[in-house]
């Protein structure tokens, strides 16, 4: 089993930076792609980025340059350095990754409890 906790969220102006970080623990496993997605009221989950273990990255049309995603694959933990950011951007932000736990072929995917990010004009 993997667990997925976020760390990073919090309450900044716009124009300013947050940065989100999401470790992974549990024994027994191996993690391809890691990254975030948010989820603001009355919308749905959309993608904000992803990173694979090999560091090919792929971010959200929203996203425009304004986030980068980083991993550390010794620490299990995946970074979502986040600025200038919107009043737009507010959303509860959530981690994901995809798993192979040992002894099995499958990938399994886990979410964390995610992170409030909120953004005042």
């Amino acid at each position: 089993q993997v667990q997925l906790v976020e760390s990073g969220g919090g309450l900044v102006q716009a124009g300013g930076s947050l940065r989100l970080s999401c470790e992974a623990s549990g024994s027994g496993f191996r993690i391809s792609t890691m990254g975030w997605y948010r989820q603001a009221p009355g919308k749905q989950r959309e993608l904000v980025a992803w990173i694979a273990s090999v560091g090919t990255t792929n971010y959200g049309d929203f996203v425009k340059g304004r986030f980068t995603i980083s991993r550390d694959n010794a620490k299990n933990t995946v970074y979502l350095q986040m600025n200038s950011l919107k009043p737009e951007d507010t959303a509860l932000y959530y981690c994901h990754a995809a798993a192979t736990l040992s002894g099995t072929v499958g990938v399994s995917f886990y979410w964390g409890q995610g992170t409030q990010v909120t953004v005042s004009s």
